[in-house]
């Protein structure tokens, strides 16, 4: 490969941007190839008709008389009876987005390989693992486990996983799939910016990304031939999910919903989480930093904030409502974002820039709320179904998280008729219980002795 493949330097003429190919001499048989092969997977013609966008103003939050709080949805044994046999029919996915690393906790490593476990120091992977696990025990059902990557973490995830004989789970019931990508552009020309001879400026295309991978790799297909009809969808920094929580797949099914979310009630009108509101009779995600100060603050007659549905990122998507999403003109659209982006500059030499230089894209998963015509909210309790793992001290940390596993699980064990030793209100001792003893409340008061005496650190296995 002496010279750039005739029909790629065409390509790029056509579209302006012949400047990547100007140190090709310099590169080796590999170098060359990367190159070739980041190339081939850009669309230049969106890249485009992106950077006309370019000026657009930031989408200002609608009037106050456009939005409303959106209603939240019972639990009912109907809905959990439902949810069940839905499970056992094997007609329910779950979708564990995993893309991240874990810098903001000292570590460049996958995130969902960060140990949590109070006393057994349990990874992320593991404990989301166990729950598939235990879900696939308990109905005796088939439940497919997608893990979406990406490409700083996907060959880690895939090893860790391996050396973990996937924590239980048969292999071929794990799927591992990575999100796409998106080069940056230069913002003054619409250049593609190189971050070293022969590699694209390229960054994951954000959570709502994870969509369009699964309809683009062939696996949403998949799925739908194997049976699927319901995805459940979460993040791997909360380590109190609720896999596939039967209550809310069955009032998703019982409702017809095409996408149904599970929302924390907001105490703190600061609190860095994106609000669910109705916008025009349709839910949507009312981001914090647009919320103004008047809004966020509003009162209920119960003293609640009136938006008060914070956002834990757990959705429950119809098969067919993602399908419709991620093909043809209905498919979720990019933001632009500015930003300041190291590259090289036009001497081929290394640049930081002190200002914002470049344009970036990402797909937002909240986007797809709103295209819903029929959609749920359920409100389920924080200290629950909340833990997020997002820095190293303070709120959400370790600490912070550790912290609400063990309360957890001093609840489960009290409703069990267990003395649990507290000193301030906290457990004196670290608790413990994995999901393959127990997933829920419910399965642990049928397990449990109450004559049980914790007198040192516990771990239920």
């Amino acid at each position: 490969m002496g010279e750039p493949p005739p029909n790629l330097a065409a390509r790029l003429r056509a579209h302006g941007q012949q400047h990547l190919l100007a140190g090709w001499a310099a590169l080796d048989a590999s170098e060359r190839e990367r190159l070739v092969e980041q190339l081939a997977g850009v669309d230049f013609a969106e890249l485009e008709r992106l950077y006309r966008r370019r000026s657009e103003p930031h989408a200002a939050l609608p009037s106050r008389d456009r939005i409303a709080p959106v209603p939240v949805e019972p639990r009912t044994a109907a809905s959990i009876a439902l949810g069940e046999a839905a499970i056992r029919a094997g007609e329910v996915a779950v979708l564990l987005v995993a893309g991240g690393q874990a810098t903001r906790l000292g570590t460049d490593r996958p995130k969902g390989v960060y140990p949590v476990g109070p006393v057994s120091g349990a990874s992320l992977f593991q404990i989301h693992a166990e729950k598939v696990l235990a879900l696939r025990r308990r109905y005796s059902a088939n439940i497919p486990f997608l893990v979406m990557t990406s490409p700083a973490t996907h060959d880690e995830t895939i090893e860790f996983f391996n050396k973990n004989r996937f924590f239980g789970l048969p292999s071929d019931s794990v799927t591992f799939f990575q999100q796409g990508t998106m080069p940056a552009l230069d913002l003054a020309t619409g250049r593609l910016l190189l971050e070293e001879p022969g590699r694209l400026c390229l960054s994951p295309n954000g959570h709502g990304g994870c969509l369009t991978a699964l309809a683009d790799s062939g696996l949403l297909t998949k799925l739908k031939a194997d049976g699927i009809r319901h995805l459940f969808y979460f993040q791997v920094d909360n380590p109190l999910v609720r896999v596939a929580d039967p209550a809310f797949v069955g009032r998703h099914i019982e409702t017809g919903s095409e996408v149904s979310s599970k929302v924390v009630a907001k105490t703190d009108p600061a609190e860095k989480v994106g609000v669910l509101g109705l916008v025009d009779g349709r839910c949507s995600i009312l981001e914090y930093s647009d919320l103004p100060h008047a809004m966020a603050n509003e009162r209920a007659t119960d003293g609640g904030l009136v938006f008060r549905a914070g956002s834990p990122a757990i959705h429950l998507f119809a098969l067919d409502f993602l399908e419709r999403i991620t093909t043809g003109p209905t498919r979720l659209d990019f933001h632009l974002a500015k930003k300041k982006v190291n590259c090289l500059d036009d001497a081929g030499k290394p640049f930081a820039p002190t200002v914002e230089n470049a344009l970036k894209f990402e797909l937002f998963i909240f986007d797809a709320l709103p295209l819903a015509d029929r959609w749920i909210v359920m409100e389920v309790r924080r200290e629950d179904e909340f833990a997020p793992l997002k820095n190293a001290t303070g709120a959400d940390s370790p600490a912070t998280v550790h912290k609400l596993l063990v309360d957890r699980v001093a609840r489960w064990l009290e409703s069990a008729g267990v003395t649990v030793p507290r000193a301030n209100g906290e457990s004196k001792f670290p608790l413990e219980i994995s999901p393959l003893y127990a997933i829920d409340e419910e399965e642990l008061r049928g397990k449990i002795r109450s004559r049980m005496n914790i007198t040192e650190p516990v771990l239920l296995r």
